[in-house]
């Protein structure tokens, strides 16, 4: 957490906010947040340069700023961004403060855990090679067809999960949206990629696009740290099919949904609509 469709949610809702103004002081409060840049150097460079536009990629946030410089942040864990926050709000990790007519506006990413991080990148083409190392293509992406996903998948003996978790094959997915996706489409979480039959991975395609955009619809899904930037948590967790459902009873067959451990998460699935894979000797 946070995965696309929070992301997204954060994006939507904060562009209005900042888009156009410019940052007027910035407090970067702790030292592993911008690293291996410290906190005066990314004060430095942001301070004084207005927001150009704000975008998403995968589960990054990019805040490209005059001077084709960009801000690319993630929110990992625990990472929150709140416009207006309260006086004695706890966490605060970064404080911007933008200018607008209206007065100024405050900003700021909010993260228990310190997971976050915050990078620098100087020009759209750095940027773009940035994200070609780390990331694939994304599920909302239009080149995301039934052909493309096959690509990925052909030939790999990782589970299913594992290679959906993998953000070099697929950006913005993560543990809830792959244990929803793949129920959706019917799939074990432990079938080999390279195995799924080309009904299957039609229907895994067409079960990410599904949950991720009722993900996006949800505002996100807040079942630990995830609030909107005006604080309200997302609502996505209330239409779980699957994941955080162990013992409960499947909404198609009635069976029991149960728990597993794939790539070191834990992963939610119903043993009747999601056959296990056979082992081959």
């Amino acid at each position: 957490m946070p995965e696309l469709p929070e992301v997204e949610t954060v994006r939507r809702q904060l562009e209005p906010a900042v888009v156009g103004r410019r940052i007027a002081a910035a407090r970067v409060l702790d030292e592993r947040w911008p690293m291996p840049l410290t906190p005066a150097a990314v004060q430095e460079q942001i301070t004084g340069r207005r927001v150009q536009a704000l975008t998403r990629r995968g589960k990054y946030l990019v805040w490209s700023l005059d001077g084709d410089l960009h801000l690319v942040q993630h929110l990992r864990m625990t990472g929150t961004i709140l416009v207006e926050p309260a006086a004695d709000q706890r966490h605060v990790r970064v404080e911007l403060e933008l200018d607008s007519e209206g007065g100024p506006t405050r900003v700021a990413f909010v993260d228990p855990r310190r997971f976050g991080t915050g990078e620098l990148v100087a020009g759209s083409e750095a940027l773009a090679r940035l994200f070609d190392t780390r990331l694939g293509l994304e599920p909302l992406d239009e080149g995301f067809t039934n052909e493309h996903l096959a690509a990925v998948l052909r030939g790999r003996r990782t589970p299913i999960k594992a290679l959906l978790l993998d953000q070099r094959r697929i950006a913005g997915v993560g543990n809830i949206y792959a244990d929803e996706a793949l129920y959706a489409a019917r799939v074990h979480p432990l079938r080999p990629a390279g195995r799924l039959t080309g009904a299957q991975t039609r229907a895994l395609r067409a079960g990410i696009v599904e949950v991720l955009e009722a993900g996006i619809d949800a505002h996100g899904a807040s079942i630990d740290d995830f609030r909107g930037v005006d604080g309200v948590q997302g609502s996505f967790q209330d239409r779980f099919r699957v994941h955080m459902r162990r013992g409960e009873p499947c909404e198609r067959c009635g069976t029991p949904i149960t728990k597993i451990t794939v790539a070191g998460r834990g992963t939610y699935v119903c043993a009747r609509c999601q056959t296990r894979p056979r082992r081959r000797h």
